[in-house]
């Protein structure tokens, strides 16, 4: 593995829209002055499903509200757009699917863009951008650099997952364990029945503020270009709303505010 570069979205994400900016004629970039036309969106409800389990990008606080970097970005957005809010719960397996059944009208769930799910749902621009990590108990003899004969865990239809499925499972005697949340991937390597976990940096960040004592990250960083956006319908055009409310909560600092609040970055 090579040294990582860090990816915070206020950073590569910026870059790309930049030079995305410089490609369009004049006259047809956004309109952003107080005589802009107001947004489809405004005075309208924009139901946002997230998954209320993945700390700190999202998750659902005792008194059953939910929280963490996704709601902050939801909000902003449609504080932007003059939108109201409507943020529900809904489990990791079943988000795409109930988007496509109409269920709500977006998904803001630290929900990475791979071209599986390209096939059937639009994206927006990315809005953060990740790394993964190895976490492990520090006084095991785990090796990222010698893998074998180790079970891994991870959660189930991410991209640390597919990545441990491809590059692990089946092979130098490895296991590959696969949860529906990260919460329990981090309670079986706590409780010594896996060896490590894969999972993006922030998350094992996130649980180690309270489960710092034996347990830690090893290894460099592993950047396979994980970019995190919101999930629409096809061909759907709050696509171009979502996205130039993106552009103005970037550029006007709010992104780059509520990373800070959420990640300490």
């Amino acid at each position: 593995m090579s040294n990582s570069r860090l990816l915070w979205s206020s950073m590569t994400v910026t870059a790309a829209l930049m030079l995305s900016a410089c490609s369009q004629p004049a006259n047809e970039t956004a309109d952003t002055s107080a005589d802009a036309p107001a947004a489809e969106t405004a005075g309208k409800t924009i139901r946002i499903a997230t998954e209320g389990a993945y700390p700190p990008f999202n998750y659902t606080n005792a008194d059953g509200s939910l929280a963490g970097f996704d709601i902050d970005v939801a909000n902003a957005l449609c504080d932007q757009m003059q939108a109201k809010c409507e943020i529900v719960a809904q489990d990791w397996d079943g988000i795409i699917p109930g988007l496509l059944a109409q269920k709500y009208d977006a998904v803001i769930a630290g929900m990475s863009i791979t071209a599986e799910r390209q096939e059937k749902v639009d994206f927006s621009e990315p809005y953060f951008a990740n790394t993964m990590v190895w976490l492990t108990n520090t006084d095991g003899d785990f090796d990222p650099m010698a893998i074998e004969n180790v079970t891994l865990g991870g959660q189930r239809s991410t991209t640390p997952g597919a990545y441990l499925q491809d590059n692990y499972e089946g092979k130098d005697g490895n296991t590959v364990q696969l949860y529906d949340n990260y919460d329990n991937a981090y309670l079986d390597l706590k409780s010594g029945r896996s060896d490590a976990v894969l999972a993006e940096k922030v998350s094992a960040k996130s649980w180690l503020v309270d489960n710092s004592e034996g347990f830690g990250i090893v290894g460099d960083e592993i950047d396979n270009d994980d970019n995190i956006a919101i999930a629409v319908r096809k061909d759907d055009a709050l696509k171009a709303e979502f996205d130039n409310a993106l552009s103005e909560i970037r550029s006007n600092g709010e992104l780059a505010r509520l990373e800070e609040a959420n990640f300490g970055q």
